[in-house]
C-alpha cells in the first residue's frame, strides 16, 4: 500500500477501506431479506429525510396557524407535540406519514407486517429523542427502528 492510498482511506470512510481490503457488504437490506431495488425495498436515506422535513412543516403550518396565535416560540412547542400525535395516529392506523406517503415509503416490521400501536409509541418518542435516530447501521435503519423491528421501505 503506498501512502496515497493510505492517507485517502480515512476520507472514504472505514466501509471503503474495507471494501477495498476484499470485505463484501452486500446490499442495504440484504441480511433483512429484503430486495435490492423496487418495492419494498430498503428506503434510501434522502427520500427519508425529505419525508421527516415534511411532516415537519405540516406540523408547523398547523401549530402557526391554529394554536400559536402568532407566536413563534408556542409554534415550536406545538409542533413538536402535533408531529408527535401525528405520527403516533398516522404509522398506527395507515404504516405512514404524510410526508412519508408523498415520498412513497411506508413503515413496516422486518417481516412486512404492520407495527402494533405500542411499537409506534416507542419508536415516536425515540424519534423525536433524535440521538437513536442519528445512528444508523449498516442497513441504514436508525436505532428508533431497530428498537422496534421495524424498517422504512419503498411503496
Amino acid at each position: 500500500m503506498d501512502k496515497r492510498e493510505a492517507l485517502g482511506s480515512w476520507i472514504s470512510g472505514p466501509r471503503a477501506a474495507a471494501e477495498q481490503m476484499g470485505a463484501d457488504f452486500g446490499y442495504r437490506g440484504e441480511r433483512l431479506g429484503l430486495p435490492k431495488e423496487g418495492p419494498g425495498s430498503v428506503a434510501p436515506v434522502g427520500r427519508r429525510v425529505a419525508a421527516l422535513f415534511i411532516d415537519w412543516a405540516l406540523c408547523l403550518l398547523i401549530a402557526y396557524g391554529l394554536l400559536s396565535h402568532g407566536s413563534t416560540t408556542a409554534a415550536n412547542n406545538w409542533t413538536f407535540v402535533i408531529f408527535g400525535v401525528v405520527s403516533v395516529l398516522t404509522l398506527a392506523t395507515v404504516a405512514c406519514t404524510p410526508g412519508k406517503r408523498l415520498m412513497r415509503l411506508r413503515l413496516v416490521r422486518v417481516d412486512g407486517r404492520r407495527l402494533g400501536p405500542l411499537a409506534v409509541v416507542v419508536r415516536t418518542v425515540l424519534l423525536l429523542l433524535v440521538v437513536p435516530a442519528a445512528v444508523w447501521d449498516r442497513d441504514t435503519r436508525g436505532l428508533h427502528d431497530k428498537a422496534v423491528g421495524a424498517v422504512q421501505v419503498r411503496m
